[in-house]
């Protein structure tokens, strides 16, 4: 039987049946990817409406838990990815997996920069007990939740960094197994190893 961790992080890297891809928009987000690579100023521009619906299936699914008042809405949460996005210059662009991992990452950073500044964490308070079954809750203690996880990742990025990535892709960006795998330029297989050790990775560091 799946644990709660498990099953949690399942639910939130799920993301096939929440939308359909225009497979026909593929060659040209790649291509355009391509060209902001080589340094066409235009190329974002002209990206952002192929790839904006899917940018904000995203939003969504890292926004869920938060209280209707939350500073940041999903078009919101969209909007500051891209103004991130566009400083992303060294970033060699491979392909539309590569691109949403990477807006992922930056709509993560994101929501736990805006946590901080919310104070939800006291400097100096005592550190309790997280679990991730308890990402989806009341704001102060999603936010003290999303911290203690952004802390969790970045110690795991120290010991490996590609099972971070896969968190990032998979949990935060709801890429599938082969997205994941296509971004990162490992296998399928390699991907589900390593999405297993960093859950339990996670869960044993978020007790």
């Amino acid at each position: 039987m799946p644990s709660q961790v498990d099953s949690l992080l399942e639910a939130y890297a799920s993301h096939e049946s929440g939308h359909t891809r225009d497979m026909n928009r593929e060659p040209d987000i790649t291509g355009l990817l391509l060209a902001w690579r080589s340094g066409d100023p235009g190329a974002l521009d002209r990206l952002f409406p192929l790839v904006y619906e899917e940018l904000r299936g995203i939003a969504h699914r890292q926004l869920r838990g938060e209280r209707p008042e939350r500073s940041l809405d999903t078009t919101g949460l969209v909007h500051e990815a891209y103004l991130k996005l566009v400083d992303q210059t060294r970033v060699q662009w491979a392909d539309r997996a590569h691109f949403f991992g990477v807006a992922a990452g930056a709509m993560r950073r994101i929501l736990v920069d805006q946590a901080r500044r919310r104070g939800a964490l006291k400097r100096g308070a005592a550190p309790r007990r997280v679990n991730l079954r308890d990402v989806p809750v009341a704001i102060e203690e999603r936010a003290d939740t999303l911290i203690a996880l952004d802390e969790a990742l970045a110690e795991l990025a120290g010991v490996d960094e590609r099972l971070s990535r896969v968190v990032e892709c998979r949990f935060f960006g709801g890429l599938t197994e082969d997205e994941t795998a296509e971004a990162l330029g490992v296998t399928a297989r390699t991907v589900r190893r390593d999405w297993t050790k960093a859950k339990g990775w996670l869960q044993r560091a978020l007790r």
